[in-house]
């Protein structure tokens, strides 16, 4: 095995990253602490108001404001509001303003992928929208020219990245309102933000409204989603964006027992691609860039697993696939090469295997008794 780098430049880049992260979920944060510090202080004022007009029509005046302020609060963080902003921080394969990318068909998929996040499963359109949008992806797919296969890697990128940062948000909203309570201030906040949505997104992509989108839906369409970028040959952007979803994957550890089933299944199909990705590269710059991919999927997606496999009535995953995805971690990590990285990422594993007592998956001894047999023989040479 090889020394690892200066770790000063690891850390630099970590750095980085996480102030990238914390950047891109600093308005949801904000809005959610300012709202919260909102309705305690309401509920503190709302008895005196009752009893005086004076005081009512000041806190009718407050609140007026305060609605306000919130509709205004994401255009406070313009470089992390939208999901392209996102997209831009790391590099594509296929130029983004493209004839392709511009055309009709592009804008017509983008359009339906949007509405598939916004329409309730329980409408009756949604099963159309989606068979629709899949239609286009195959049709698409069947013709084989090149402009036609970049319209479905480039929009299907876009539309992972979108449900991403939907389903980060729902998330972050639910742990919110977890904490907040339900009462009606935080429901008048919330119909304002609705209108305000839907003012922005009339029929845009960008700004989809959020009607229908649960956490556990979103969660779902990713799974869809990710099939279809790896059908299309664009695995490598799902596994990209997968892996720099540090925050989602800090969220899922706490979340519903269903909401973790469909993360652990995004999971496992993208560590499978993951593993595959770039075998053949002969660009050290590239593989450099694959290795340091996953090494974050590794450290951001381990926990999960170790701690939301069982599922609510049965397993997320079948044994066969659960020893099928131990192999895969287990190649994968073998994949890194670097000593110290490999130690980060079974201390990670051991932590979170051992602090779950509801389950013993995946077992990774084997790969953390070969690391101690190869560090043994690095000290020993020294």
């Amino acid at each position: 095995m090889h020394r690892r780098t200066p770790i000063g430049h690891r850390d630099a880049a970590t750095a980085m990253e996480a102030l990238n992260s914390l950047t891109a979920i600093a308005p949801l944060l904000l809005r959610n602490l300012v709202t919260s510090a909102f309705i305690f202080a309401d509920k503190s004022f709302l008895s005196l108001a009752e009893k005086y007009r004076l005081l009512e029509l000041l806190r009718y005046l407050v609140l007026s404001s305060f609605l306000f302020f919130l509709s205004f609060l994401p255009s406070l963080f313009p470089s992390s509001a939208t999901p392209e902003a996102r997209r831009r921080r790391r590099p594509r394969a296929a130029p983004p303003h493209s004839a392709a990318c511009d055309s009709g068909i592009a804008r017509a998929l983008s359009q339906l992928l949007a509405i598939v996040n916004n329409v309730p499963v329980s409408s009756r359109k949604y099963e159309a929208v989606r068979s629709l949008a899949e239609r286009l992806i195959d049709e698409n797919q069947q013709e084989g020219t090149e402009a036609l296969l970049e319209v479905n890697r480039t929009v299907l990128s876009a539309a992972f990245s979108r449900t991403l940062s939907q389903l980060e948000a729902a998330m972050v909203e639910r742990s919110g309102s977890a904490a907040a309570g339900p009462n009606r201030v935080l429901r008048a906040i919330r119909s304002v933000q609705d209108v305000a949505r839907r003012g922005r997104a009339w029929w845009s992509s960008e700004e989809p409204t959020r009607l229908g989108s649960s956490a556990e839906k979103l969660a779902a369409e990713l799974v869809w989603l990710a099939q279809k970028l790896v059908a299309c040959g664009s695995a490598e952007d799902a596994v990209c964006s997968w892996a720099s979803a540090s925050n989602l994957a800090w969220l899922a550890i706490s979340a519903e027992p269903r909401l973790q089933g469909s993360l652990v299944k995004v999971s496992a199909f993208l560590f499978k691609q993951a593993k595959d990705m770039g075998l053949d590269e002969i660009d050290e710059s590239k593989k450099e860039q694959q290795r340091q991919t996953r090494m974050k999927m590794l450290m951001s997606w381990l926990p999960l697993l170790c701690r939301a496999s069982n599922g609510t009535d049965a397993p997320v995953l079948s044994l066969s696939e659960r020893a099928e995805l131990e192999r895969v971690l287990e190649q994968t990590i073998e994949m890194l090469g670097q000593e110290e990285e490999q130690e980060e990422v079974l201390s990670q594993w051991l932590h979170h295997f051992m602090y779950c007592p509801s389950s013993d998956w995946p077992n990774l001894h084997a790969s953390y008794t070969r690391w101690c047999a190869a560090s043994r023989k690095l000290l020993l040479l020294q």
